[in-house]
């Protein structure tokens, strides 16, 4: 199926033993500040000072830290050049980039502020790839690959070529890699004027929050900026994590025995809740936000205290099922469309749509913006909308694999199977070994109930990416379905650990 242009879902790995290799020693980070863009209006606040703290706090946290502030593209490339040389075989590394960032050819690009961008393909030539980067950091050997980035902001050099500011796109990267967008794909934020930025200041505060995960302290920290700008700005994650990381590396170098409970449900209107841990807590439950103390579940020999010993009070308080957290004052739900998604006017008055349809409207037959809004229309849920922005794009070319492989996934969705399959083959037939189709078709099949061509293709989506949630997960139901129930019970328990939104995000598709 194709999920990536919705939303990259965080693929929590199974865990092992946190390797030697994580020592303090060998860690290692680029931080980079761009704040004086010549073609904009004036220098950012933000950048600098975000980069200086987040680098101080790395440094507290056992990394060798090198800083880049208001780097050229020559800058740029000896500061990352640098951080290559240091790579050790397991290494921990970690770039934090906070500036301007473009997407171009659906890759994602950080920009040195002396780039002269007037046209795309500028973009490409000054910019440096995220992907390009992280892949070279697994070459060099790399067990750890992170990516902080805060650049999802409205800049002057995509006004020069499009008439619209589109953020940045979804990052394919090797395995072992954490990365973070300070806001969600296809979408900007403006600077808020202050001396910090609210993405990195609400990941600070869950760096220090000691015995957590990494895949834990970023979605925290997501949640936080989630509550704090009312639902406006959302930060987007993946993760193909293969072992246990800390920010804050236990004594002994191994995984942290104690554990803060996962993060509390969003409030309206993030897209999905976060997972909540199955494990019954080892510790006294935290207590709730209210006037009574909570008593401890220890045997009841001894009266409760009148009031228990001091307790930190931990970031957020999941452990307990306590009321939606502080949100706008209730209003009426808005109005749907046909498919269950936002309504033709809310669908209009986003800003990206918005901007979008502003460029259709000047060039009828303009593909990309056609692409994009498509995705956008589907990530939204108004899958007929995005459904005839897939139509006109492959009507201008017909070849267009990935228009064809996302037009699949949404006629998946709404059950037009014997369309979706269409898609899905002549998508395998322009690229063989597609694995977004491949991944798709297995949906398309299991909907449809041919459970071992589902089995097939979700077999063949593995063998190019074995952690690949959504195949795992589906081709665990297919198994069940073929009769195979063990099997497919541990395809699906497996698929669960890396991802515990999986069960309901096949139940959106109509596969419970």
């Amino acid at each position: 199926m194709k999920t990536r242009f919705l939303f990259l879902l965080p693929l929590l790995a199974l865990f092992v033993p946190t390797a030697a290799s994580h020592a303090a020693g060998d860690r290692f980070a680029l931080v980079i500040g761009n704040a004086k863009y010549p073609d904009a209006d004036s220098p950012l606040k933000e950048p600098i000072n975000d980069a200086r703290d987040v680098a101080d706090e790395l440094k507290r946290d056992g990394f060798t830290v090198e800083v880049g502030e208001n780097l050229t593209g020559d800058g740029m490339r000896r500061a990352f050049d640098k951080l290559y040389g240091k790579i050790k075989p397991g290494s921990v590394a970690l770039v934090f980039y906070s500036g301007f960032g473009i997407q171009s050819a659906r890759q994602s690009y950080m920009i040195p502020v002396d780039a002269q961008i007037w046209t795309e393909s500028d973009v490409r030539r000054d910019g440096f790839s995220i992907e390009a980067i992280l892949g070279e950091l697994n070459t060099r050997g790399a067990g750890v690959k992170i990516a902080l980035v805060d650049a999802s902001r409205r800049n002057p050099f995509e006004r020069r070529f499009r008439s619209f500011s589109a953020g940045l796109t979804p990052v394919i990267a090797p395995n072992g890699t954490l990365v973070m967008y300070s806001a969600a794909l296809a979408s900007v934020v403006s600077d808020a004027g202050g001396d910090h930025s609210l993405f990195v200041q609400e990941l600070l505060k869950e760096i220090r929050v000691p015995d957590l995960m990494a895949e834990e302290t970023l979605n925290r920290t997501k949640m936080g900026v989630t509550r704090a700008s009312r639902g406006e700005q959302v930060p987007w994650i993946s993760s193909s994590l293969a072992e246990d990381f800390s920010f804050i590396p236990s004594p002994n170098g191994s995984r942290p025995t104690a554990t803060i409970a996962p993060t509390m449900p969003p409030p309206a209107p993030p897209p999905a809740p976060p997972a909540v841990a199955n494990n019954p807590p080892a510790p006294p439950p935290v207590p709730p936000a209210s006037p009574a103390p909570v008593a401890s579940n220890n045997p009841p020999a001894p009266p409760a205290p009148p009031s228990p010993p001091p307790v930190p009070k931990p970031q957020v308080d999941a452990a307990l099922p306590p009321p939606p957290p502080p949100v706008k004052p209730a209003e009426p739900a808005p109005p749907t469309n046909a498919d269950g998604g936002p309504s033709a006017a809310a669908l209009q008055e986003d800003p990206t749509i918005k901007g979008l349809t502003a460029k259709i409207a000047a060039n009828p037959d303009d593909v990309n913006a056609l692409y994009r809004r498509g995705q956008v229309y589907a990530s939204k849920g108004a899958y007929t909308l995005a459904i005839k922005d897939f139509d006109d794009t492959l009507r201008i070319n017909a070849k267009d694999v990935e228009a064809l492989n996302n037009r699949c996934w949404t006629r998946t969705v709404v059950g037009d199977l014997q369309g979706a399959l269409k898609d899905c083959n002549e998508a395998l037939r322009l690229r063989p070994n597609f694995v977004d189709a491949l991944d798709s078709r297995g949906l398309v099949n299991l909907k449809s109930g041919a459970v071992k061509n589902a089995i097939a293709d979700f077999d063949a989506a593995l063998r190019i990416n074995p952690r690949l949630t959504s195949s795992l997960y589906g081709r665990g139901v297919a198994k069940q379905r073929n009769g195979s129930a063990q099997e497919g019970s541990l395809d699906i328990a497996n698929a669960k650990a890396m991802d515990p939104n999986i069960v309901q995000e096949f139940a959106s598709y109509g596969v419970r």
